[in-house]
């Protein structure tokens, strides 16, 4: 197996800044369209545990748009041949600033292009 073909990475870093993008200007049909539609597909977040499609686009519709922004530090992207890949990077949200949050992801290709089937993101103390 082929590890971070170029051409295949830069098919997930353009799908992760689209996700990025949505999710700082709380644009949930493209998160939506970014989630494996499956009842499979699972999100863990600050305080929801999210199991299947449907939850994860139900708690989407329900979050509040407000303070989203944040700043990205330490992004890696790693795909694994040519249909799987993983997304990691910590955030910085100016509404905590002594926290740190990690995002992870697990990416597949499909035939309607890259979707998440996998995402946790947690929140802990900035001890650098």
């Amino acid at each position: 197996m082929e590890i971070n073909i170029p051409a295949v990475r830069a098919e997930v870093e353009e799908a992760f800044a689209v996700y990025e993008l949505a999710l700082v200007t709380n644009d949930v049909a493209t998160l939506d369209r970014l989630f494996f539609e499956a009842p499979t597909t699972i999100r863990y977040g600050g305080g929801e545990n999210l199991y299947g499609y449907d939850e994860i686009a139900a708690f989407r519709s329900a979050r509040s748009g407000k303070d989203l922004s944040r700043r990205l530090d330490r992004t890696v992207i790693t795909t694994y041949g040519t249909a799987f890949a993983t997304a990691s990077t910590l955030f910085y949200r100016d509404s905590a600033p002594d926290k740190v949050g990690r995002q992870m992801q697990t990416w597949i290709k499909t035939p309607d292009g890259w979707k998440v089937v996998a995402a946790h993101v947690s929140v802990i103390d900035d001890i650098a």
